[in-house]
């Protein structure tokens, strides 16, 4: 394949619609890097956990941000990446339904959101990156040239995240609590006040509730090549 040019990817959507999935694809296929914004906000949350910080001591929040190390690292032999927090290995960790729960509410926090954006702006100044979020297209990259929303009916989604959970060993969870934490989820993201969920005006949407991985991989990769070439 020829790349003649370098371009930004936003990819936008909701909880369990396979965003990470297509953004790793169009990163691997374009030789671009992948960045999955949802996991940071998910390394915070585990942070504050850990720290035992509650998410209204934002004075505390706002000493814990600047320590923190939120990187990713290529797992070719798994073909995969990894999150990591302060060079350990979180991938894990920040799936839990513990981490799910709070995650939303953090998101909201407007110093949390600042210290990631600025992080995740930074990462995309030399452009060649595929940033997958819920407001990469209308925040961190208004100005992407190619621009994705990606959405699903709320009980395939449920039904993949819950068997995400199980092949990661939670056994105990079940279908309607995973479906209660997406639909809040979904509620508090797109009604937020800062950065609320939403399809950028350009973005192109795809709605994969019945389309393969392969289906929805080479759609997005045709609009990718059409931007580049």
């Amino acid at each position: 394949m020829t790349i003649n040019k370098k371009i930004n990817i936003a990819i936008d959507g909701f909880s369990s619609c396979g965003k990470g999935t297509l953004a790793k694809q169009l990163a691997k296929s374009l030789h671009y890097l992948f960045i999955d914004t949802g996991a940071m906000y998910r390394a915070v949350t585990l942070s504050l956990i850990e720290n035992q910080i509650n998410i209204d001591e934002i004075q505390s929040i706002e000493r814990l941000l600047p320590s923190l190390d939120i990187s990713f690292v290529n797992k070719p032999e798994i073909n995969s990446y990894k999150t990591t927090l302060n060079g350990r290995d979180v991938e894990e960790d920040i799936r839990s339904m513990e981490v799910s729960n709070l995650v939303s509410p953090v998101s909201k926090i407007s110093a949390v959101r600042a210290f990631l954006v600025d992080q995740q702006r930074k990462l995309g100044l030399s452009k060649g990156v595929v940033m997958d979020g819920r407001d990469i297209g209308t925040v961190v990259f208004p100005d992407a040239e190619l621009k994705i929303f990606m959405t699903a009916k709320p009980e395939i989604r449920a039904q993949r995240r819950l068997d995400e959970l199980k092949r990661n060993g939670d056994e105990l969870v079940t279908f309607d609590e995973v479906l209660l934490n997406l639909n809040s989820r979904d509620f508090q993201d797109s009604s937020r006040s800062n950065s609320p969920l939403k399809p950028a005006i350009d973005a192109k949407i795809i709605d994969n509730s019945f389309l393969t991985r392969d289906q929805q991989f080479h759609m997005a990769l045709e609009w990718a090549l059409e931007k580049i070439n």
